[in-house]
């Protein structure tokens, strides 16, 4: 909440993220040992990298869509969108390589066998509840991988965090927010005392579109809360056994990866209120579809094509929120990115806090409520931003319509 603005304006968007990156390395090197006194300080760390990593990313793809559009000659937005799409292309990819690594690490497990002798799925699916006791055929049990795979997989993904801060120290533009205010005759904020640049994330809920805001940015956190937590658990480890899961989530990340650049392309010709009401349509349909299915291994194909959906939607609120965000608090854009993770990471704080003691039905219409209420106060912004738009237009008018009687 008040990390991001004063980190990204004393050292930059770039150095906030390779500082922000080497948090999360710390993570990788904790589970080397994992306990009580390794991982709950550096998911501390995690989570103090993480704020200000995605304020900069967000603050920097702007800054730079709108920098390439006024060079271009382009609408500003529709290069922002693209730009958030190419990058949540690339992002969402690393939900396939990470999982595919996983499975072939751990696939080496020495007589790794499952017990996918799943035969009851009563309480499989919307019916799992966590009072109830579910048959022991529906349990999967597995070998526990060998220490030298755990390791080989660890130094993977710590090489690959080291790999990608040094990619960035070296090779990343460094772009100055000062010149940037200088550009746009905004006051040089370099003298503001810094506990104005605390409460700067708070001094933004001021604004009423900030506040409308807040539940369509807290779905995005359920959303994915459901799906990482909740979904793999009660539908795929339920009726097929936990060692889908990977597979599973390879093919959310896939679609989620290729609809992030598709959208953030297709936006410039349909809009993003358009995309709003798509993906709206696609959660809502499959929300309906997990109350309403009884999974087992029976269909097997379905336990695929929902999260390949899912994924579909999700591509549209991640490319399209953040790029919103952008465009419509353009001028406070390290504030209202910060304030986007605050209100998104509540959305997973929330799905995860509550996951271990609802069942999976109560949680859907929980989903189903803050969908619906996100999006009619996210309409509500839009109808906003169209009204004045069309003031200013009929301003501009009038304006030109005097100075021609004042020629003529």
């Amino acid at each position: 909440m008040f990390v991001p603005p004063i980190v990204i304006k004393k050292i930059g968007c770039k150095w906030t993220i390779v500082g922000s990156m080497c948090c999360y390395i710390t993570y990788s090197l904790g589970n080397f040992y994992p306990s009580w006194y390794t991982l709950i300080p550096t998911s501390v760390i995690l989570g103090f990298g993480g704020a200000p990593l995605w304020a900069a990313k967000c603050t920097y793809l702007t800054l730079s869509g709108n920098r390439y559009a006024e060079k271009a000659g382009k609408v500003g937005k529709d290069i922002v969108n693209q730009y958030f799409g190419l990058f949540f292309l690339i992002f969402q990819s690393s939900g396939v390589w990470g999982n595919l690594i996983s499975s072939l690490i751990f696939g080496q497990t020495p007589d790794a066998v499952y017990n996918s002798s799943l035969s009851n799925y009563t309480h499989c699916g919307a019916n799992d509840c966590p009072y109830i006791e579910v048959n022991t055929a529906n349990s999967t049990n597995s070998k526990q991988p060998t220490k030298s795979l755990i390791y080989t997989l660890l130094g993977i993904y710590t090489g690959s965090g080291v790999l990608a801060v040094l990619l960035i120290s070296i090779f990343l533009d460094n772009i100055s927010l000062k010149s940037e205010n200088k550009e746009k005759d905004i006051e040089d904020i370099k003298d503001e005392p810094i506990w104005l640049k605390i409460l700067e994330t708070l001094r933004h809920l001021k604004d009423i579109r900030q506040c409308l805001l807040i539940p369509i940015t807290m779905w995005s956190g359920f959303e994915q809360g459901f799906l990482a937590g909740d979904y793999t658990k009660s539908y795929v480890t339920c009726s097929l056994g936990i060692h889908y899961v990977g597979y599973v989530m390879i093919c959310f990340a896939a679609t989620n990866a290729l609809c992030s650049l598709l959208f953030g392309k297709l936006s410039q010709y349909t809009g993003r209120i358009f995309l709003f009401c798509f993906a709206t349509a696609i959660n809502f349909s499959v929300i309906v579809a997990f109350l309403l299915w009884k999974p087992n291994a029976h269909e097997f194909a379905m336990f695929f094509v929902f999260p390949a959906l899912w994924g579909m939607a999700d591509a549209i609120w991640q490319t399209q929120t953040n790029s919103l965000y952008g465009l419509l608090f353009d001028d406070h854009k390290e504030a209202a990115f910060a304030n986007y993770r605050l209100w998104e990471s509540l959305g997973f704080v929330i799905a995860y806090g509550y996951s271990t003691f609802l069942c999976v039905s109560v949680k859907l219409y929980i989903l189903l409520a803050v969908l619906v209420l996100g999006m009619v106060l996210y309409a509500y912004v839009e109808h906003r931003e169209k009204k004045k738009e069309s003031s200013k237009m009929v301003e501009r008018d009038s304006d030109d319509s005097l100075d021609n009687q004042m020629v003529k």
